[in-house]
């Protein structure tokens, strides 16, 4: 069972955008090699942060609407939200290491 939730495109304003505690989503599809590759990944952030920054997946597939809102162009893209606002996007197959480097900017 994964760490990090899903989210869809009617609960995304509720659970990301007001949430009081940073947010990192990662926009994926069952089909991507490079997104199941960071698909562990992300599971071991959303159990290294957790209390600190809720992590959701959300299938791009199976919610269209957030991805196009977001400039979505390319999966996986992972993007830390903070107060309703994006901090920052990191795009493709990416080592924990670069995720831990965007988490720092929102977590001390």
């Amino acid at each position: 069972m994964s760490n990090a939730k899903a989210v869809t495109d009617n609960e995304f304003m509720e659970v990301v955008l007001e949430s009081k505690t940073p947010v990192l989503v990662d926009f994926w599809a069952t089909w991507c090699g490079p997104c199941q590759a960071m698909g562990p990944v992300i599971d071991t952030i959303a159990g290294e942060y957790e209390g600190k920054v809720k992590v959701f997946k959300m299938n791009v597939d199976e919610n269209p609407l957030t991805p196009v809102k977001y400039g979505i162009r390319g999966i996986p893209t992972v993007i830390l939200f903070n107060k309703g606002e994006v901090v920052d996007r990191i795009i493709g197959a990416q080592p924990k290491a670069n995720l831990d480097n965007l988490i720092k900017k929102v977590v001390v």
